[in-house]
């Protein structure tokens, strides 16, 4: 969910015309910047973006907060937000002393509160950055009501609408006291109007589409083909290929990624993205190139600065020297495995199942089926199929002792037959992963719930498809809950029912 915002909120930079008003003057070397911010070319163009915030035009403050946001996200520098953060306030004040009678004051506050909002949720300020998604919410609100035909209001506010649409049911009620109102369809059309109705708009309002496509609704072969057009229209946007890949990636298709990865735009102009080196781990990791893998983990963790992915890592590592099943790796193994509770911190979910595992690891140990089970998931997940499916052919539940084992096993076959378009096959096995997790609560239920959903929907089966998004959502406290909570909500919201 932290992702899916963060692409959300780099593309509501675009919500800009090449206007305007005295106070908000978008000046030809300013597109060049913007477009430049667009690509990660973020130092060049903020020496571009000096001489205007210096003369105090609303546009140039919103570029170069934009351009602090991306420095902060990529880089997840917490020394660097810290000298960063008074910044939101100077730019805040300095906007409202602008015009008030222009629909850009408005806007452009809210935009700049919707930046910091999610570079403050990166830095645990959770509480800061909900008053600001609050109060660029009403901006936004105020701008519609007061000035209806203009379409850049209706882009933010789509985007808003996205995100108030996929908040987790068990914080619905803090939108509704709050008054946010908004559900994922409706955001989706506001952003399609926009871009009908003005192509300065176009791009942006092509890549959010895609985004809510890949990361709250679902991803079609027809958006996979959209996606590759998008990213061969713009060779020199970085920011487009790591869309690219980290889409493709979580869609499946690994080997489709890795040339994003591996034909980035590079050099000097563009922000350091030491996060690439952490992607071209996890594809050469499904791949089973473990030795590989681990020389793309370190050249991460030796680049990187900030404080998330950090247990992920280290988890991944092990992963490289434990699954060759090499007993001289496995000194090595436990070294890295005991580095995760020494490092980073528990936010994103990866990290937080990296603790998880190496906890359950050196307090009850992990049995040798745990091997089996993690070779299959990670074929599946980069859509190696083959390979995936050929790892539990030999195995049945019987062969596995423990419960989640077996919970384990139904789920993985079922997602490897289900990608292979065997519906019929894969169904009775999400059915058992689900009656074997209920009493335990474990997240192979919610999962195999949330794709029965999807497979009964792909059949037009509303009712069945219903009932399984729903009973995904009633699983409680497993470490996957928002994520599942999310796309089932979503999925209930298209197809009409809650």
């Amino acid at each position: 969910m932290r992702r899916l915002i963060a692409f959300l909120l780099f593309c509501l930079a675009g919500a800009i015309s090449p206007v305007l008003a005295a106070d908000f003057e978008f000046t030809p070397a300013l597109q060049r910047a913007y477009a430049d911010i667009l690509k990660l070319k973020v130092q060049g163009a903020q020496r571009v973006i000096a001489p205007e915030v210096t003369r105090r035009n609303g546009v140039a403050l919103y570029l170069d907060n934009y351009a602090d946001m991306i420095t902060l996200l990529i880089s997840d520098d917490r020394k660097a937000f810290a000298r960063f953060e008074a910044r939101e306030d100077q730019r805040l004040d300095a906007l409202r002393n602008l015009d008030a009678n222009s629909p850009w004051q408005r806007l452009l506050q809210a935009e700049v509160r919707l930046h910091w909002a999610f570079v403050k949720l990166k830095f645990g300020q959770e509480v800061s950055a909900s008053w600001d998604i609050i109060r660029a919410y009403r901006l936004l609100e105020e701008n519609r009501k007061k000035f209806p035909n203009f379409w850049p209001t209706y882009k933010s506010l789509g985007v808003l609408h996205i995100l108030i649409g996929s908040v987790p049911e068990s914080y619905t009620w803090v939108t509704n006291l709050l008054g946010l109102k908004g559900n994922v369809k409706q955001g989706i059309q506001e952003i399609q109007m926009v871009a009908r109705k003005d192509a300065l708009f176009r791009t942006e309002a092509r890549l959010i589409e895609l985004l809510v496509q890949a990361y709250i609704l679902k991803f079609d072969n027809a958006d996979v083909t959209n996606l590759k057009q998008f990213v061969s229209e713009n060779p020199d946007n970085l920011m487009l290929h790591f869309f690219a890949t980290t889409i493709l990636m979580k869609d499946a298709r690994s080997e489709e990624a890795l040339p994003y990865l591996l034909n980035r735009p590079t050099g000097p102009d563009y922000l350091p993205f030491p996060f690439t080196e952490y992607l071209k781990g996890e594809i050469f990791l499904q791949k089973g190139a473990f030795q590989q893998a681990n020389q793309h983990y370190r050249l991460f963790l030796g680049q990187y600065k900030g404080l998330n992915f950090l247990k992920d890592t280290y988890y991944k590592q092990f992963l490289c020297f434990w699954l060759t099943d090499n007993p001289g790796d496995d000194a090595a193994s436990v070294q890295l495995l005991r580095q995760v509770s020494n490092v980073g911190a528990s936010v994103v979910e990866g990290d937080k199942a990296a603790q998880k595992f190496a906890d359950l690891y050196f307090k009850k140990g992990v049995s040798a089926n745990q091997k089996v089970l993690m070779r299959s998931r990670l074929a599946t997940d980069g859509g190696y199929l083959d390979t995936a499916l050929a790892v539990l052919r030999p195995y049945t539940e019987a062969n596995f002792s423990l419960l989640a084992e077996k919970a384990e096993f139904n789920y993985r076959k079922g997602r490897i037959l289900q990608r292979r378009e065997e519906m019929d096959e894969a169904i009775p096995l999400f059915e058992r992963a689900i009656a074997l997790s209920e009493k335990s609560q474990l997240s192979f239920g919610a999962t195999a719930a949330l794709q029965l959903g999807y497979v009964y929907q792909q059949k037009r089966n509303v009712s069945q498809a219903r009932r399984y998004f729903q009973k995904a959502i009633s699983f409680k406290k497993h470490e996957y809950k928002n994520s599942v909570d999310n796309k089932a909500r979503a999925a209930l919201n298209e197809i009409g029912g809650d």
